[in-house]
């Protein structure tokens, strides 16, 4: 059995690493997204909190009272940016979908104002309360709020689901989100606090490790989230799939699936081709009765 030191860790977690053409994967997804930009015409930089990047793109509905998708960038909470995920945008709103794709705040932060995992959680909750709040305007169904992650994001978009909504504002409904998606997600901390290339900035403590791990917690009483990976992940991606099923179990994670020949990174721009299992996975869980 492998030494599970430091070395292991990054060996498994570090996706750039294991995946020797990122860059041009980044390069199409930066591409793609400007197009989608150019083409759709979002309202971009709406402001739903303080911090310097809480901020997100609305991509309007094609009509009126549509669905809702909020999509979650990855980067390991430190990297990144909404604007090179505008390509996803496309796709979703030929599924009837209003599209909305938000930032957050990277760790580690700076001095004055230091950034956490669990403060990027809560600014995703003040993004949902937006879009509960303000998607209307925009031609988005409030009722109907479908949240997808890729990486961090998909980490965060299963927090969304566990999520105590009447914390986050007296006026919310306490089902705000009922459907997610998490893509090559994480869900425990416990070995990414144990992860040199990453730990220097994110510095994990054993308090975030209990506060922020989906795995950690009880099952949501309602709602459900379809959980995917690459196929050619690490097998540490590829636990943490599995994880979240057994934590969770099959009522509240009714989809669990390892997707044949896809890395970490091909594996979101899978999203958007038509005629692929998560394009279909996507466009089912959209259409669920919310």
């Amino acid at each position: 059995m492998a030494l599970k030191d430091a070395a292991w860790h990054d060996r498994n977690y570090n996706n750039r690493a294991l995946v020797p053409d990122f860059a041009e994967h980044f390069d199409h997804w930066r591409q793609a997204s400007e197009q989608a930009r150019q083409t759709l015409k979002p309202q971009l930089d709406l402001r739903f909190g303080e911090g310097p990047k809480e901020t997100l793109d609305v991509f309007p509905a094609p009509r009126a009272g549509a669905p809702v998708v909020v999509f979650i960038h990855g980067g390991y909470w430190r990297s990144l940016d909404k604007s090179d995920h505008s390509f996803v945008a496309p796709a979703l709103r030929d599924m009837g979908a209003c599209v909305v794709v938000v930032n957050y705040d990277l760790c580690p932060g700076t001095e004055a104002q230091p950034v956490t995992i669990p403060d990027i959680a809560v600014q995703m909750s003040r993004a949902l309360a937006w879009v509960w709040r303000h998607i209307g305007e925009h031609g988005g169904d409030r009722s109907n709020i479908t949240v997808i992650g890729h990486s961090a994001g998909g980490h965060l978009a299963a927090m969304m689901l566990g999520c105590d909504w009447k914390k986050v504002g007296r006026d919310l409904p306490a089902g705000l989100v009922r459907k997610t998606m998490s893509i090559s997600g994480l869900y425990d901390l416990e070995p990414i606090r144990k992860t040199p290339f990453v730990q220097a900035d994110l510095r994990i403590t054993p308090a975030h490790v209990r506060m922020a791990s989906p795995a950690k917690w009880q099952r949501p009483s309602k709602g459900v989230l379809y959980t995917l990976v690459g196929g050619d992940e690490s097998p540490e991606f590829l636990r943490h799939n599995r994880l979240i099923h057994q934590a969770w179990g099959p009522k509240t994670v009714p989809v669990c699936e390892d997707l044949p020949g896809l890395n970490h990174f091909s594996v979101v721009t899978d999203l958007t081709r038509s005629g692929s299992r998560l394009h279909a996975l996507a466009k089912a869980l959209i259409d669920l009765p919310a």
